[in-house]
């Protein structure tokens, strides 16, 4: 067991923003590995973040990202609680990854409630039928069609994604991290993804012509605005 330094207890702090006192814990917890103590405070922050989650957010950011040869960009609005959260290096931080995510993850919706029940039921059925034809018992296909619907939430719903500097976390657990760090609720509100060329496809009247692909009425980066709901995490 490494010893809980004084200068160990400081650079954890450093890393995750938490207490003194907390850092001292997960340090003993872990046995003074620094990188297992970050894990266990992570943790212990999402489970304090549920507490925050009703508290109204109405101050924030709009955060832009253009990639490399500016034929992709995204639009987010980011938002917390006070002007004075929204003015810090963790928050800009947090709506530039998030916008950077947007990019390159491609979400259709924000959440999973926002994905329409029409095509849950399409994706659902779909999955039994393929259960039951892979010749999956009939009394475990309601578990496998549940499992395969939550990695079909995982790819379209931004809050479900593994998060693309670390897939260790979803977006909506990176969010909660910083709750925890910042102690205040975050949402994100909407978003927009654009590429160079959708328009002419669409106006053209080809196959993919959005570059999100949302079928149903979801969000597209056709222009059309995704629904004005925050997202709580």
């Amino acid at each position: 067991m490494a010893e809980i330094t004084a200068q160990l207890v400081k650079q954890l702090r450093e890393r995750t923003g938490a207490g003194m006192m907390d850092c001292k814990s997960a340090l003993v917890e872990t046995g003074g590995d620094i990188g297992a103590a970050e894990v266990v405070l992570r943790k212990r922050g999402i489970a304090s973040a549920h507490k925050k989650s009703a508290r109204v957010t109405k101050q924030g950011l709009i955060g832009s990202y253009i990639h490399s040869g500016g034929q992709l960009g995204v639009l987010v609005e980011v938002n917390c609680e006070s002007d004075f959260v929204a003015r810090t290096g963790d928050f800009r931080e947090l709506v530039h990854d998030i916008a950077m995510h947007i990019a390159a993850a491609d979400p259709r919706y924000l959440r999973k409630e926002d994905v329409p029940e029409a095509l849950v039921d399409k994706e659902r059925n779909i999955e039994r039928s393929r259960a039951l034809f892979e010749g999956k018992p009939e009394k475990v296909v309601d578990r496998v069609v549940e499992g395969r619907l939550a990695k079909f939430y995982e790819e379209v719903c931004l809050l479900e994604q593994p998060f693309v500097k670390e897939a260790s976390l979803t977006v909506g657990q990176l969010i909660k991290t910083k709750i925890a760090k910042l102690g205040e609720n975050i949402t994100v509100s909407r978003f927009i993804r654009y590429k160079v060329g959708d328009v002419a496809a669409a106006e053209a009247g080809g196959e993919g012509s959005s570059e999100t692909g949302a079928p149903e009425g979801g969000p597209s980066d056709s222009g059309a605005p995704v629904p004005d709901t925050s997202a709580q995490v």
